[in-house]
Parts: C-alpha cells; structure tokens; sequence
C-alpha cells in the first residue's frame, strides 16, 4: 500500500476519535446541573459532523481495499481515543489499559506487515 492510503487511514481513525469526543463533551454539558442546553450543541454538531466524515471516508476505503486488510487499521482508534479522551477530557490512564492498547497495535503491526 501507499503512503497516501496510510495518510488517508489515519485521518479516517481521526475523525471516528474526534467525533466521539466531541459526543462525549457534548453528553457532559447536557448532565451539568444549571447548564444551558444550547451550550452543547456546538459540540454536538461537531461530532456528528465528523463522524459523518468518518463514515465516507471509510466506505471509500473499503471500495480500494480488501475488507480484511482494511478492518485491522481500525484497532489504531483505541490508541487515538485514549491519547484524545487524555487530553481533551481529562480522563486518567492506567498502565493496564496502555498495556491493552499496546497488545492492540502489536497485533494491527502484525496483520499490516502480513500485506
């Protein structure tokens, strides 16, 4: 494969995580006591609007490649929502769910370089 399917791949896992960060963030502000309804919108839309793109960009993936080549770039979405949920919402990471996510991309390393 390519350097731009790589590229394109990654950006894909990018958008699913980004959406469903924005979801959560958004599903926080809806559960905050006094909090405007309205406040939540933005962030709502937004990850709508991404896991949207996410969706596209997937099907178009799945129209160059073989489906069982594809599907194990999908395991690089737990690494990316746990960098992301990290840093955007504050959540804290314990060694052992690093080390599932580790298990995870040892495993997706093995499927690629099997191509």
């Amino acid at each position: 494969m390519t350097v731009w399917f790589f590229i394109i791949v990654i950006l894909s896992q990018a958008f699913l995580v980004g959406g469903q960060i924005f979801l959560k963030h958004a599903m926080n502000k809806t559960e905050e006591a006094g909090t405007d309804r309205r406040a939540s919108t933005f962030p709502f839309i937004c990850g709508i609007g991404l896991m949207t793109l996410w969706f596209f960009l997937w099907f178009w993936l799945l129209s160059q490649v073989e489906l069982s080549y594809l599907y194990p770039f999908d395991a690089l979405s737990p690494l990316f929502m746990a960098f992301g949920a990290s840093i955007a919402l504050k959540e804290k990471m314990t060694p052992h769910l690093w080390g599932g996510i580790l298990l995870i991309v040892g495993g997706l390393l093995i499927v690629g370089a099997s191509q």
